[in-house]
């Protein structure tokens, strides 16, 4: 029956041509490899190189047979990546790249949820900025999955993972004239926002719409500074919910005069090879309870 140690040793003298670096190739001495093409020959009744000063050369039969060979040792390499990716679930990687507030708020109870279930898979969470550089990541090859918003650029397979309310945030001892905060409430004070680009342009394109014109800065660009100010009287300011998390008791929130959401989503490249550890970790966001956010804030 021909062996597998045969078959390497016909495609390495074919690449060579001659014994001694195919031996050298393969870490073997000459004579085993001499060895297997001698006894491949007897077994398939034709010679498959002319020995010569010039080395080993490939007859007609022998180029034939070496063409089969090649196909036959990529097919032992697929089955041995398949072999490894099924073996992902103990000890697996799973990259996932989010921005801040979903990795602080969401990611860290799905791992825990999903870690008892898959405890032997690790994870690595890589925080960007904004959602154009999660998606660059993924691009990279430097991501299995993104937390992105939605909609995505067309190259990606994406769904919807949550939606997040933009809120209003005033200082503790602002007031306001009615139970549902209005636009000249907010005109009232300093309106603390994010950057226009890029996680910020909804927010600005919205305001330019239904929004009279207000008092703005918008040169802070961390979540949390924007709290903090609000929160020693120095302006309101407008976030996303789980971005402004945690918010301090003594704050005013409040929903928009005009509603604005932010809508998240799970996003991966259709033409990567993922590993069962990632598609399991994407079942795991899937199932996840994402109602639970509001009730355990």
């Amino acid at each position: 029956m021909m062996k597998l140690s045969q078959l390497r040793a016909l495609v390495a003298v074919a690449d060579y041509g001659n014994f001694s670096e195919a031996a050298l190739e393969l870490n073997l001495s000459q004579p085993t490899i001499s060895h297997a093409i001698a006894t491949l020959e007897v077994e398939l009744g034709v010679p498959l190189f002319a020995r010569g000063r010039r080395g080993a050369v490939l007859t007609a039969a022998g180029e034939h047979i070496v063409a089969h060979a090649r196909q036959a040792m990529h097919h032992l390499e697929l089955m041995q990546k398949e072999a490894n990716l099924q073996k992902g679930l103990d000890g697996g990687q799973v990259r996932i790249a989010s921005f801040r507030s979903v990795a602080t708020h969401l990611l860290p109870r799905v791992i825990a949820q999903f870690r008892d279930r898959v405890p032997h898979v690790g994870i690595t969470i890589i925080e960007r900025p904004d959602y154009l550089d999660i998606e660059q990541t993924l691009r990279d090859g430097r991501a299995d999955i993104g937390i992105t918003y939605l909609p995505t650029s067309v190259e990606f397979e994406a769904w919807e993972l949550l939606r997040d309310d933009f809120i209003a945030l005033l200082p503790p001892n602002a007031s306001i004239r009615s139970t549902h905060l209005t636009w000249d409430d907010l005109a009232a004070h300093s309106l603390i926002l994010l950057p226009c680009l890029p996680c910020g342009r909804s927010l600005h394109t919205h305001l330019s719409t239904v929004a009279p014109p207000m008092n703005t800065a918008s040169d802070i660009q961390e979540d949390s500074t924007i709290v903090s100010m609000v929160m020693q009287g120095l302006g309101a300011a407008i976030l996303p919910r789980l971005a402004a998390e945690p918010i301090p008791s003594a704050l005013r929130v409040y929903p928009l005069p005009a509603p604005l959401k932010r809508v998240i989503g799970v996003a991966t490249l259709p033409e990567a090879l993922h590993t069962p550890a990632v598609f399991a970790f994407l079942e795991t966001l899937k199932t996840f309870d994402v109602q639970s956010l509001a009730t355990a804030e």
